[in-house]
């Protein structure tokens, strides 16, 4: 096993995850079986309580899961499918401890971080480092690990501490060290500066840990006397300083690295069994970047959430979208629509941002709606989606989105003016979206409905079940406490709103879809977690075929995109 750890310095969001992604990418083009970890050094346990504005937004696994955004990175660069165990926390790993010690398992020995803090990390490391992530089931060969935060940061250091140690067990030849730095432009000067990458640098070195390549961030492509600068400084060849600077996508990266030979790096430090010359599969790769910087053509979604402020909040619903919108060669305007904007309260207190929202809205070729817990925002997009339904806009409702898009029904279709969820309003007297009977009202973390299942779809009609390919169920992975009330639905059935997906019982509906509409469709599932660059989700390719007036064409295609 080859093990690559990624950290980073100066500043934390780097862009890390990206880095890790991409150079797994480039060693699984080159025939190299490729696994991730993510080591996030907070104390919860995982991802699943955090708002979205701490870190971004929770990626939830086929094992139900729930981890940081960057394991979704993993995946969709690597096509891979992780496990909860690949996102180790400060959290996990103390309790692991602790359970240990109060089962006996130290002997009366005094429990400290070193050895026995350190020494865990490492033991989860290599044991999930062989857990395989492919579809053929195989062990994987390299193993890259990215560790959260900044080097110097006083949480992370007993990962650093555990790594220092490590490097010597796993021995030279299967484990080198990759550190991501800031390479800064001030304005007042525009000259690039090494400082910040020197100190990084020093900082990790004093922590036991010498890097083998230096990936420098930066804006603007760095100059070679930058590079020359931040080779000598920090005590490293010039071919081990790597520069990656703002690109117009991420598509973009794996690409700059091949460029600065780390194909040939990689095969020299760590002996790998490779060619120095990546597969078809970084080809793809090329071509998807060229294609992506090319596309003239543009379709404009509007995304009406709550968490609008921070587009890393709806991180997998952009890439569902971006790979939809690649896969029928248009180029995508995502419109962030701040959902609590759209509510009539908003046109006292503020009617110039109501009128904006409102104006972005209208002009939206298509509307999306994602999941979200609370109430805040949420008669804003019931407004949306009142609007989507009347003027016969194509719709996505995700989650929540799929939630409301009964609620909005219910009030102005079936007339039950108070109609809610009981998530919003517990006593309403017409309940049509309830809570779950199997959720734990007293834990928070880690009690819903979470990961893979699998929805059967009730009828061969289904606009959607032609998107799948004609498939009798699709397995995707879930997230949410509350579901549709099941007592309820032949009332919307006999309406027009065919709940055309359920899970294997019959019981929960999982899939709602609109007679007489172009595209009006809501899962409770969130497929956007299992889109890939070259597998777009398809309730997302269908409302971007919906969109760009070609999803029926699309299906009298037979589910087959024009060349």
């Amino acid at each position: 096993m080859k093990y690559i750890l990624v950290t980073g310095g100066v500043i934390s969001g780097i862009g890390k995850g990206i880095i890790a992604s991409s150079i797994g990418t480039i060693l699984k083009s080159c025939g190299l079986r490729v696994t991730a970890i993510k080591i996030d050094p907070y104390i919860n346990i995982d991802a699943g309580t955090f708002s979205p504005y701490e870190h971004g937004e929770v990626f939830v696994l086929n094992d139900g899961g729930e981890v940081d955004l960057d394991l979704g990175n993993y995946e969709r660069f690597l096509d891979i499918n992780l496990y909860k165990d690949n996102n180790i926390t400060t959290g996990k790993i103390y309790q692991h401890v602790i359970n240990k010690e109060r089962h006996g398992d130290y002997l009366g020995k005094t429990v400290q971080v070193v050895p026995h803090i350190t020494d865990a990390v490492q033991e989860w490391v290599m044991n999930q480092a062989k857990v395989p992530v492919d579809d053929d089931k195989k062990e994987p060969q390299i193993c890259v690990i990215e560790l959260g935060g900044t080097i110097g940061d006083i949480e992370g250091m007993p990962f650093v501490e555990a790594f220092r140690q490590f490097q010597f067990k796993a021995k030279r030849e299967n484990f080198c060290n990759i550190h991501v730095s800031l390479v800064p432009q001030p304005n007042a000067t525009g000259e690039q500066k090494t400082k910040p990458t020197q100190n990084s640098v020093r900082a990790l070195r004093g922590l036991g840990l010498s890097p083998d390549l230096i990936v420098c961030r930066s804006a603007k492509p760095i100059e070679m006397a930058v590079k020359e600068k931040i080779s000598m400084f920090c005590h490293v060849e010039p071919e081990q300083v790597i520069f990656i600077h703002d690109v117009s996508s991420t598509y973009r990266v794996p690409i700059l690295l091949e460029e600065q030979g780390i194909i040939k790096y990689f095969k020299q430090r760590l002996n790998l069994p490779i060619d120095d010359q990546p597969s078809d599969l970084l080809m793809k790769w090329k071509k998807m970047a060229c294609r992506y910087e090319r596309l003239l053509k543009v379709c404009s979604i509007a995304l009406v959430g709550k968490y609008t402020k921070l587009s890393d909040c709806y991180a997998s619903v952009f890439k569902a979208l971006e790979h939809s919108a690649l896969a029928i060669n248009y180029k995508l305007d995502l419109m962030y629509i701040d959902s609590t904007e759209l509510e009539h309260s908003m046109e006292a207190e503020n009617s110039v941002k109501y009128h904006q929202a409102w104006h972005k809205l209208c002009k939206a070729d298509g509307i999306l709606v994602p999941g979200g817990f609370g109430i805040r925002g949420t008669e804003g997009k019931l407004q949306a989606i009142s609007w989507a339904r009347t003027k016969k806009k194509p719709f996505l409702g995700v989650c929540l989105g799929m939630q409301l898009a009964v609620v909005e029904f219910a009030r102005n279709c079936l007339n039950w003016e108070d109609a809610n969820s009981t998530e919003f309003d517990p006593d309403t007297k017409k309940p049509v979206v309830i809570d779950m009977p199997e959720h734990n009202p007293g834990d928070m973390g880690g009690t819903m409905r979470l990961g893979k299942r699998r929805t059967v779809f009730k009828t061969e009609n289904s606009v959607l079940r032609k998107l799948y390919g004609d498939e009798m169920f699709v397995e995707e992975r879930h997230r949410h406490r509350y579901e549709v009330n099941p007592e309820l639905t032949h009332c919307f059935e006999e309406k027009g709103l065919k709940f055309v997906g359920q899970d294997t019982e019959g019981n929960r509906m999982e899939i709602i879809e609109l007679e007489n509409h172009p595209y009006f469709v809501g899962v409770q599932f969130h497929p956007e977690f299992s889109s890939r660059p070259m597998k777009p989700s398809p309730p997302y390719l269908g409302l971007l075929l919906a969109a760009t007036g070609t999803l029926n064409a699309y299906l009298q295609r037979g589910c087959k995109l024009s060349p």
